[in-house]
């Protein structure tokens, strides 16, 4: 009998033509789909630092208050504003403010809402305890003060 050969024309070569068309899809789907920022500053942030620290575990019933100086005295003043949703409000205006948020929430998740202060080192007390008092009225009882990194001692 005669000798069969076995052909073996195997290709070595991988199609690369669809490779860039698959990178800019997923470069365009995380661009589209990633949040970078959720709201603009508009306030000073040098807040202060803690002894003690507790990480959060849900933080979607987090709703954040900024207090400080307006980064635009000539807009705003020199006196410190609360900042709630890229918004510049006063202090009789947090309690409309927490009923938007609370209404944001699933009804057993109401009463979860929790308040997160970022507040500027060099604010007074007075403005962070008529915030306290306007939270109290709100019904909005849990009220968390973000600060940097542990003091060590």
């Amino acid at each position: 009998m005669g000798k069969f050969k076995k052909k073996t024309k195997t290709s070595e070569n991988i199609p690369t033509s669809a490779l860039p068309d698959i990178i800019f899809m997923l470069l365009f789907f995380f661009m589209v789909t990633t949040v970078l920022r959720e709201q603009d500053i508009l306030v000073e942030q040098k807040l202060p630092q803690a002894t003690q620290l507790q990480k959060l575990e849900k933080k979607t019933l987090i709703s954040y208050l900024f207090v400080g100086k307006p980064k635009k005295p000539a807009l705003y003043g020199t006196e410190p504003r609360v900042q709630a949703n890229d918004v510049l409000i006063n202090t009789k205006d947090i309690i409309f403010w927490v009923n938007q948020e609370k209404d944001k929430l699933s009804e057993v998740e109401r009463d979860q809402i929790t308040i997160s202060m970022k507040a500027d080192r060099d604010v007074k007390m007075g403005p962070i305890s008529d915030i306290q008092f306007e939270l109290r009225e709100a019904d909005a009882r849990k009220l968390l003060y973000a600060s940097t990194g542990k003091v060590e001692k």
